[in-house]
């Protein structure tokens, strides 16, 4: 003889709404749940009142000495914008996982108190973790970079609006080998529909302190050189100014690496040595990456 043995989970499901979900019918396909990670990661949490000041107490003491002890930043040009009020986007090269934190603890303030950071949301915000992780920490916000996303758009147009900054390496992704890579056009895009000036910055250095695929720092000097303020002209769209944000940046580097009259020079001729690197084999750009060479230690020169 069968004893049945009442199911307990059928009580429950006796109660109903809200405490279980409503069955579905044989041969329905069930609804696909909507995913909650990469773009569609809500990161409101990580601008509340509380996890800014948890935040900003963590960076400006284990982020700052841990910054200091690595990349013994030199912060240069900072009154190129000591006119600027209000949100703006800085827009960086990217070599290093260095980069972020680095410049959380060097932009100056009152920027980077109300400052979020564009972040891949493929590669950080794929596992509830290391979203969490990366919205507390750096106050990042997922952008997508290999298509475009109306939400990510949106979402960081609003943030603007409402007087927060932004960070972005319009890269899209670290160097492999020290050269640079095409940027893309959010940042473009953003200053463009928003009206948001764009400050460019050259990070010079960070790839040798820890290079991508690297878990050795080489702790050394790190250059952060901060441009101009540039705001798009007249009828300019978002394509043709993403080429004078990228033209920027490297002229930044070529300042950094010699001195500004110099490259004012090379700019004015159009000779500014372009951020990809040179046409060459594989192994020489390897061995003339910006990685691999030594920081001159001549004085900068100033014109006669």
């Amino acid at each position: 003889m069968k004893v049945q043995v009442p199911n307990p989970l059928n009580w429950v499901r006796g109660l109903g709404f809200p405490y279980t979900a409503a069955a579905t019918p044989r041969g329905v396909e069930p609804v696909a749940q909507a995913s909650k990670l990469g773009d569609f990661y809500d990161t409101e949490w990580a601008r509340s009142p509380l996890a800014q000041a948890t935040r900003t107490a963590a960076l400006e003491t284990v982020g700052r000495a841990v910054t200091l002890a690595a990349c013994r930043p030199e912060v240069r040009n900072t009154d190129r914008i000591d006119a600027l009020s209000g949100p703006a986007i800085f827009v960086a090269n990217h070599q290093s996982h260095l980069d972020t934190a680095l410049l959380l603890t060097t932009i100056p303030k009152p920027w980077r108190q109300q400052l979020v950071v564009a972040a891949a949301a493929d590669y950080f915000f794929d596992s509830r973790h290391s979203a969490a992780l990366a919205a507390w920490a750096y106050g990042a916000v997922p952008m997508e970079r290999n298509k475009v996303s109306r939400r990510s758009a949106d979402r960081a147009a609003g943030l603007l609006a409402d007087g927060w900054s932004l960070l972005i390496f319009p890269e899209g992704g670290r160097s492999t080998d020290g050269w640079g890579l095409p940027h893309k056009g959010g940042a473009a895009y953003l200053s463009v529909k928003c009206t948001i000036p764009i400050i460019p910055i050259h990070l010079e250095g960070t790839g040798r302190v820890l290079r991508k695929g690297s878990k050795t720092l080489n702790p050394q000097t790190v250059v952060v050189n901060i441009g101009a303020p540039l705001m798009p002209e007249d009828g300019q769209d978002a394509r043709s100014f993403a080429v004078s944000i990228e033209q920027a940046v490297a002229e930044l580097a070529d300042e950094t690496n010699s001195d500004w009259w110099s490259a004012r020079k090379r700019a004015r001729s159009g000779e500014t040595p372009s951020l990809a690197g040179p046409e060459h084999d594989s192994w020489r750009r390897d061995w003339t990456s910006p990685e691999h060479k030594p920081r001159t230690t001549e004085p900068r020169s100033w014109p006669n």
